[in-house]
């Protein structure tokens, strides 16, 4: 069992770190004023660990406490501590009680003589990182029950330490999951119950008990209960609302060896939106701690009626003895479809003149699209540029690509963009992309093609897109039927019309008008005042108003996660981006 704190990724410090030429010519770079208190650094790990009783037979199992520390400053170049520091571990609250040791593996220069444990590191980089694995296992002679506390302070030059306690534990609660046998293939509106049921396998009784329900916006509960509050969030999947979680808090005492299930089980049903879907479903011993990691900072609504509370807990507490099965997961995959409907702009000016044009596409439903596992983007949009003109504003989610689709170095002017997507599109999302172009020359209805698309530009298909005759669209400039726009440089009135809403935000910055691009939220929404640039046939959706719903901001950034958050990271899907060709 390894024990690790539900935060950020960790870093570790290693003598490499000299070696890259990253040592500062000061001791330490926080950019603090110069008679500033000391910078003030974090101690951290596990707050509670419990262990399995030392065995009658055989080894006893091993648990592994990884410790951290907490570097507050926010500039990742210059906020490292480029010095030695020194952690000391206490460990006489635990003798008799539980034997240490350390990991031999990715810990920094740790001795231990007696019951006190030294280690010296060098470096601690802005953030969280971890520097020293404590491996613990049950002291032989030790009972069910017996508990002690670690206590680890640190020092180093021109820097205070908040110390930090470890409680440890023999014995306690082990609340394990039991798998349910789901229908995995599913249409709209099916629905099926949702048994949970689970053990204590542990040596004493949980005190309360906390389940966790976190499902996708493809599924959804048919009816809310008053003893669990609701929050919808992101986590990572680019769309608003894409992750709804229920807390259920039930008191009593579950008694260890035995199995409990709920006597009417809820109902899980398939909505119209649904297409790949999961399904989390968790059990922890209730409390303060075990909620305020399920919450992760998460805004909660009571359900119907009166929230339960909890009484006081009539016998102490410990951590789960494996907290590795307290928890179990489905995936769902709906027959159901999405319609992505490319849409294009028209904009006019005078040569020299720079004028606006949201490009993008408006996802039709009824399916929302996620990649949950995978974390990749959904789609892209492919843009070629009209000739005569240049592109000199594009949002951070668009590259430059040559007119094949080939890697481009060069990011100015580029006769093409890829832009990506996040790794989900709600059923009711817009994805506005705004961009500022040059007109160099002015070429009478110069005509550039959006095309929404599969990131494999060698398969462009969308595998869940039945209509591919509106994934196409145009921007065109100085249409023949309009006439050239007169003026100078700068905006041309109603730069930006068609589909998209008009943009507002400056080249790159990552805003956008009404819409979304990827890397900003929604600006300001502005009007269209022209017509289409091509009816429903090929060339898609390039006119009208706005869906009904409003746009909807799609956020992505450079490594997205998937973040199936359960009393800390589940697991953890870097988002690796395809090569968008």
């Amino acid at each position: 069992m390894r024990s690790t704190p539900p935060r950020a990724a960790l870093r570790r410090v290693t003598g490499g770190f000299a070696a890259a030429g990253l040592l500062a010519a000061c001791a330490l770079a926080l950019n603090a004023p110069a008679q500033a208190a000391a910078p003030e650094f974090t101690l951290g790990g596990p707050a509670e660990t419990a262990l399995h009783p030392y065995p009658a037979t055989g080894a006893p199992q091993k648990a592994t406490l990884g410790f951290t520390v907490d570097n507050p400053s926010l500039d990742p170049e210059n906020g490292t501590f480029a010095d030695e520091y020194t952690v000391r571990f206490d460990l006489s609250g635990i003798a008799g009680i539980a034997d240490a040791s350390f990991s031999k593996e990715g810990s920094a220069d740790c001795r231990i003589t007696g019951t006190t444990a030294v280690c010296t590191d060098w470096g601690v980089f802005a953030g969280l990182s971890t520097f020293a694995d404590l491996e613990l296992t049950a002291a032989k002679g030790s009972k069910d029950g017996d508990a002690g506390t670690i206590e680890v302070t640190a020092e180093a030059q021109g820097i205070t330490f908040r110390p930090f306690s470890a409680h440890v534990g023999i014995g306690g609660p082990d609340l394990s999951m039991k798998r349910l046998p789901f229908r995995t293939k599913l249409q709209p509106g099916d629905s099926q119950p949702v048994p949970v049921t689970f053990t204590n396998n542990g040596t004493r009784a949980a005190e309360g008990v906390l389940l966790t329900l976190r499902y996708t916006r493809g599924m959804a509960f048919t009816e809310r209960y008053e003893n669990c509050e609701y929050s919808e969030s992101d986590l990572g999947m680019g769309s608003p609302g894409a992750w709804t979680t229920a807390l259920c808090s039930f008191d009593g005492s579950y008694e260890p060896g035995a199995t409990y299930t709920l006597v009417e089980p809820p109902t899980i049903k398939a909505t119209p939106h649904a297409f790949y879907d999961s399904f989390l479903y968790r059990v922890n011993e209730d409390g303060s701690a075990a909620r305020a990691a399920e919450r992760a900072g998460a805004r909660y609504s009571s359900g119907k009626g009166a929230t339960l509370t909890l009484r006081k807990a009539p016998s102490p507490r410990s951590a789960d003895l494996e907290p590795g099965d307290n928890q179990q997961d489905v995936d769902f995959q709906t027959a159901n479809s999405a319609d992505f409907a490319a849409y294009g702009a028209r904009a006019e000016g005078a040569a020299g003149a720079t004028v606006e044009a949201t490009v993008g596409f408006r996802n039709r439903g009824p399916a929302w699209i996620g990649y949950i596992r995978s974390g990749e983007d959904v789609a892209t949009v492919d843009l070629t540029v009209p000739a005569g003109a240049t592109v000199v504003g594009k949002p951070d989610s668009c590259r430059g690509v040559t007119a094949d689709g080939d890697y481009r170095e060069n990011q100015k002017a580029a006769p093409r963009y890829f832009c990506s997507t996040p790794m989900s599109v709600r059923e009711d999302a817009d994805f506005a992309l705004p961009f500022k172009l040059k007109i160099d020359k002015v070429v009478a209805g110069a005509s550039g093609k959006v095309t929404v698309r599969n990131t494999h530009l060698a398969a462009p298909g969308l595998p869940f897109d039945p209509e591919p005759a509106n994934n196409t669209a145009s921007l065109v400039l100085n249409a023949k039927d309009s006439g050239a726009a007169s003026g100078g440089t700068g905006s041309t009135t109603g730069g930006t019309t068609s589909g998209g809403p008009a943009a507002t935000g400056g080249a790159g910055d990552g805003s956008t008008g009404g819409g979304s691009a990827s890397g900003g939220s929604a600006g300001s929404t502005g009007s269209s005042s022209a017509g289409t640039t091509g009816g429903d046939g090929g060339e898609g959706d390039t006119g009208g108003d706005l869906a009904s719903t409003g746009s909807t901001a799609l956020m992505t950034g450079g490594a997205a996660v998937v973040a199936l958050v359960a009393g800390g990271v589940l697991y953890t899907a870097a988002r690796r981006r395809r090569a968008t060709r």
